[in-house]
């Protein structure tokens, strides 16, 4: 497959959480602009507030990014360094204020696309949004507003599977099983991610499992590039 170099890419994953923990938790103009949006999953009589805690936490103007993780591949001379650095923590404009600088790389040094597991759909646009929500300056590599998809330049490894067809989601836990790379979802996946910050108060364990599907995404577009190029070194700061 004719693809980028990885050693062109910054690897980068999100974890996001509701920004409140419950629907009742919001104000009545935020309840009833909610169910407007989630009109279609409301049907049948829903409760909003069990859709709320299952869908909330990947709509940018209901929730917040807590982590941040991206990552970078370097040759070490026997095969390839992953470098990694999380950004997270409850104030978001905090995170998203550290984080800004190393998406303004993008384009700008060796680091030319980023990538993400279906980036397209959620990573890249959610990320613009929240910035711009806080009024940050918008780092040119998220500046995609009226592109198409098939007109964003950065890397989907969710598109790359696909190859053509249009039909399914396809998960970075499914991709990891089919080119036989160790599970990121060991501890626990995305659909804990709400209860483990809200409950059980553990950002430290989210950041972990961050960091565990970006490089399980770094490993898994190698495969795309079927060179034989392995990651034989992990790093966590870059």
């Amino acid at each position: 497959m004719r693809i980028p170099s990885a050693t062109s890419l910054l690897f980068i994953d999100l974890e996001t959480v509701p920004l409140h923990e419950k629907f009742e938790d919001l104000d009545p103009r935020g309840q009833e602009l909610w169910q407007l949006k989630n009109r279609y999953w409301l049907q049948d009589d829903q409760d909003p507030s069990a859709v709320y805690a299952e869908r909330a936490g990947v709509m940018a103007e209901f929730s917040k990014v807590i982590c941040a993780t991206v990552a970078y591949l370097s040759s070490n001379g026997n095969g390839l360094a992953l470098k990694l650095k999380s950004f997270y923590g409850d104030d978001e404009k905090t995170v998203l204020q550290e984080l800004i600088p190393v998406l303004n790389s993008v384009g700008r040094t060796e680091l030319k696309l980023l990538c993400a597991h279906n980036g397209i759909e959620f990573d890249f646009p959610f990320l613009a949004r929240r910035i711009t929500i806080h009024q940050l300056a918008l780092p040119e590599c998220l500046d995609l507003a009226g592109k198409k998809p098939w007109e964003v330049p950065h890397i989907d490894t969710m598109e790359l599977w696909k190859f053509g067809d249009r039909k399914a989601y396809t998960s970075l836990n499914l991709l990891s099983y089919v080119f036989n790379i160790p599970s990121p979802k060991d501890d626990i996946s995305g659909a804990d991610v709400k209860k483990v910050y809200y409950e059980e108060k553990n950002l430290e364990r989210i950041v972990r499992y961050c960091e565990k599907d970006v490089t399980t995404l770094a490993k898994i577009y190698l495969k795309f590039g079927n060179n034989g190029l392995e990651i034989n070194e992990i790093q966590s700061e870059f």
